[in-house]
């Protein structure tokens, strides 16, 4: 009819269907279903009388449109002039998609359910006959019925009886459904926020708006700094050990910041090749190396307005410090292949754990590079620093992971909390994590007990000196520890290394120095 039409799979407009009943309920999504379908009726009667007029006036084509669109097969379609005891339009379907959708995803239900040809029926009606017209479902496959069966009468004829059904058509059932559910949402956020608040005060706890557990004064000075940061636009480098949360504060900076808006770009500068660091910083154009069919865009650009954040930035290899040394004072990259340079709007913030000082004296770290990024340095305390902050993220972990894993402990044991605070945690809040839901995988009681911890809390691997000739350099210790996590990992280098919290290329370095100082040592 030189309309634009489309074509809808059944199954998903089934899945629609689904959706608005879970969501606004049943009287809504039968609203909204009816009037859709009054108002594609009412158009298509329109285009109809417009544009095939022998067709509107031969007055059969609203049952033949029903069965061309697939929504279901007209096999009766008695007409009178409505003017008496007999309805105006009286009319039995087969195989109503509707009908078959809403058992396939809803179920059987008690009232009749094709609202959307029911709609259908009477918008295409009620302009033909230019008066109000409903129809009514009273047998529907979909509550059981061997066929669906609708009868249409003008407003008048239908009484008292029409009353019920004409709340679907009016837009005030959906605004009034939608009211009550605004106001039952609201009412859960304030009593969820309450309990928020109650829990809170029993437990000790400071939940931070930016989803950081802070108990230790030592924690909330850092976070007074990042945000007081925030306001600048001035590179940042965080340091710390890892896993105590660089990341998180990086983020807390860009989310405070003018930028906030904008892109938060994250990059493991030492989980990369050199060669492939350069291509995702920078970019590269078509035919820059082989394999290279068509350009593509390098994460300085993709954070352009917004943040870059170079994790493990120490890693970085001194041919590659130079380029990025480059861009910093250019404030410009230029794409791998290309000769024009593009100009950024980048805030970078940088992250380590080693300390960037001893690199530069070691000639490990360009000394202009460091003072270009290090204008401001935040460093976090680690875990054992920070006591304070244990148990409330170790409740923190249970309650979020009990959810998931749907075990039974909701607190710790006497025993396993002071074992908790004793621990040295030195893979920090990583660490506590892992800790946590290893616990919670091995307990069987509503209390997570001190044998449902890790070994290494049960006794500390490294013997505390007690003495000075006790003491053991700090090089010796850290290699036990790396090639014991290499035997634990059964020899796999990448597994390790992630477990360490440290670059692939930085346990490479390691071993490569270990085999260097016992040359007849078998490689791990």
């Amino acid at each position: 009819m030189g309309e634009r039409a489309l074509i809808f799979d059944a199954v998903a407009l089934g899945l629609l269907r689904k959706e608005l009943i879970e969501t606004l309920g049943l009287v809504a999504a039968r609203a909204i279903l009816t009037r859709f379908g009054y108002a594609h009726g009412w158009r298509t009667a329109k285009t109809l009388q417009q544009e095939w007029p022998d067709l509107w006036e031969e007055g059969k084509a609203g049952p033949k449109i029903h069965t061309l669109h697939g929504l279901v097969n007209v096999t009766q379609n008695i007409r009178t002039d409505g003017l008496g005891h007999l309805p105006l339009v009286d009319a039995t379907w087969q195989d109503s998609y509707e009908a078959e959708q809403h058992l396939l995803h809803v179920g059987l239900s008690d009232e009749p359910v094709c609202w959307t040809l029911v709609g259908f029926a009477s918008g295409y009606v009620s302009f033909k006959e230019n008066q109000d017209v409903y129809f009514i479902e009273d047998r529907c496959r979909g509550k059981g019925d061997s066929c669906c069966h609708i009868s249409g009468r003008f407003r008048h004829k239908w009484g008292k009886e029409i009353e019920p059904h004409l709340q679907f058509y009016r837009r005030e059932t959906i605004d009034a459904t939608l009211n009550d559910l605004t106001a039952k949402l609201r009412s859960t956020e304030n009593k969820l926020h309450a309990r928020k608040k109650e829990l809170s005060i029993v437990l000790g706890e400071d939940l931070h708006v930016y989803g950081m557990i802070v108990a230790s004064d030592q924690m909330q000075k850092v976070l007074n700094l990042a945000e007081r940061v925030a306001l600048t636009d001035s590179s940042v480098v965080v340091t710390g050990e890892s896993g105590v949360g660089k990341e998180r504060i990086a983020r807390l900076i860009h989310d405070k910041s003018a930028r906030a808006n904008k892109a938060f770009v994250s990059i493991n500068c030492g989980a990369i090749p050199e060669t492939l660091l350069e291509r995702e910083l920078f970019g590269h154009v078509r035919g820059a190396f082989t394999g290279a069919e068509k350009d593509a865009l390098g994460l300085f650009e993709a954070a352009t307005g917004g943040t870059l954040f170079l994790d493990e930035i120490g890693e970085i290899p001194l041919s590659m410090q130079v380029k990025l040394l480059r861009v910093l004072q250019e404030r410009e990259i230029r794409r791998i292949g290309e000769n024009r340079p593009r100009r950024i709007d980048v805030r970078i913030i940088a992250a380590t754990n080693r300390t960037l000082q001893e690199e530069v004296t070691a000639g490990r770290f360009r000394k202009d590079l460091y003072y270009r990024l290090r204008v401001i340095e935040i460093t976090v305390p680690p875990l054992r620093e920070r006591r304070e902050d244990i148990l409330p993220l170790a409740r923190f972990f249970l309650n979020k992971m009990n959810g998931k894993m749907k075990c039974k402990a909701v607190g710790f044991s006497p025993k396993a909390v002071r074992q908790l605070l004793q621990h040295d945690w030195p893979g920090n809040v990583r660490e506590l994590q892992n800790t946590i839901e290893y616990a919670l995988a091995l307990s069987s009681g509503c209390q997570i007990d001190v044998d449902d911890l890790p070994q290494e809390l049960h006794a500390t691997s490294v013997p505390l000196p007690s003495s000075a000739s006790l003491i053991r350099p700090l090089a010796e210790i850290e290699r036990e520890y790396i090639l014991a996590a290499l035997r634990a990992t059964n020899g796999n280098k990448v597994r390790a290394a992630a477990e360490l919290n440290i670059g692939l290329r930085t346990l490479y370095r390691k071993l490569q120095e270990y085999d260097s100082s016992q040359p007849n040592q078998q490689r791990q």
